[in-house]
């Protein structure tokens, strides 16, 4: 996959966050995205906020057991109204730079939303172009226009702090109040307390810079040189094969975040690893004025919303079947040990002992698991037989319990 590269600081995300305002401080516009974010008016009818589908304790993604044990999608505004996809985690996705061809690697980076259709091209943001999606989406917030959302907005209990944010006058441009909306949602997304950078590997990862070593260079020879800064043996050993054998490295890195900060664990690139289709999920019975491919249908991924750009319709076959690349920060958090948590992004696996093994066998014969739902474009060089036996599986899955946030003060 992809190499080092340079991620957009969120300082810089912050500043466009509060652009137009020279006068308003990050910490109030952070407030107001905060508020923004868990709003449950902002939806027709009201009840469901962003945080319906990205809540903090179940690490910014859905929460509820029950629908992640299932299709992994959740319901909308209007309960009977599914989307296509699993809820991406809304922490450390606002690094994500503006999504754009890179000529060299030949292949997309940035961007959000599983399939990168949230560029960052009209607000120079992909966390803001993000956020302005989910307000007027039928199957999600199901609001008319932008205008009923600013009006929502600009009666709110947080009106005047939207005005002391962006001008006394920004409730009377729809355009200008919604785009300030997603910016402001972006800034709290951005912000410390969605991104806190306080799990067991954080502290790990102070004390191996101290300590004058590269986590970048841990291996299954050198690994025992790391002891005693965080990590213990059996974690240790999982993080060794993350950055070797098991090559989980090669798009979930471990080279610095933004500004200095410890790994993101994302290269913010797209790719088909050969997920079956998850038959559970709602969608593919949504009625044919939302989905008119009924049960036919097919996620392309990326390819697909590339196919919908003249300027990108080119690399569209290439990139069929190709998803986000997400973070694996709090891959592991819970509200309760018991919450069965979906991932990938059709959350077809339900548990990281489960996609773990995938990575590792799913190329094995007999074939453990149905076939890809796009065939075209599956990664076949850094997964599917890793040849891993089923203790260092579990020493994988050790260490990613180590990305949880709020596990360890810094």
């Amino acid at each position: 996959m992809i190499g080092k590269r340079p991620l957009l600081v969120f300082c810089a995300l912050l500043l466009s966050a509060a652009a137009g305002c020279a006068t308003a401080r990050p910490n109030q516009t952070e407030r107001l995205g905060k508020l923004l974010f868990f709003d449950t008016r902002l939806s027709t009818p009201p009840g469901q906020s962003c945080a319906a589908c990205h809540m903090p304790e179940a690490g910014w993604t859905g929460p509820d057991s029950k629908i992640n044990a299932a299709g992994a999608v959740y319901p909308g505004a209007v309960h009977t109204r599914f989307g296509n996809r699993k809820p991406p985690s809304a922490a450390y996705a606002a690094a994500s730079p503006v999504l754009h061809y890179d000529k060299e690697e030949k292949l997309f980076v940035g961007g959000n939303f599983w399939d990168g259709r949230a560029t960052g091209e009209i607000l120079g943001n992909p966390a803001a172009d993000q956020s302005m999606g989910p307000f007027l989406n039928p199957v999600e917030q199901n609001n008319s226009d932008e205008k009923a959302v600013v009006d929502k907005v600009c009666t709110s209990e947080y009106a005047t702090l939207f005005r002391d944010v962006y001008g006394k006058r920004i409730c009377g441009d729809v355009t200008k109040a919604y785009r300030a909306i997603a910016l402001a949602i972006a800034a709290f997304e951005a912000s410390s307390e969605v991104n806190p950078f306080s799990s067991k590997f954080d502290v790990f990862y102070e004390n191996t810079r101290k300590a004058g070593l590269d986590v970048e260079d841990i291996d299954e020879r050198n690994r025992k040189d790391f002891g005693g800064l965080g990590l213990d043996d059996g974690e240790l050993e999982g993080l060794a094969l993350f950055n070797t054998r098991g090559k989980c490295s090669a798009c979930h890195v471990l080279e610095p975040g933004p500004g200095g900060t410890p790994p993101l664990f994302t290269d913010f690139t797209y790719d088909n690893l050969g997920f079956p289709r998850n038959g559970r999920n709602p969608w593919y019975g949504m009625p044919a004025g939302f989905n008119p491919e009924g049960a036919q249908w097919v996620d392309k991924g990326l390819g697909g919303f590339l196919a919908t750009r003249k300027d990108w319709e080119g690399h569209a076959d290439a990139n069929m079947g190709k998803h986000k690349v997400p973070t694996l920060r709090n891959v592991d958090r819970k509200s309760s040990p018991d919450l069965v948590k979906a991932y990938g992004h059709n959350g077809y696996f339900k548990s990281l002992k489960e996609i773990v093994r995938f990575y590792n066998r799913r190329d094995g014969k007999p074939a453990a698991w149905p076939p890809p739902e796009v065939e075209k474009n599956v990664n076949t060089a850094e997964l599917g037989d890793l040849r891993l036996t089923d203790r260092e599986e579990d020493a994988i899955v050790a260490f990613l319990k180590t990305l949880t946030d709020g596990t360890m003060r810094r």
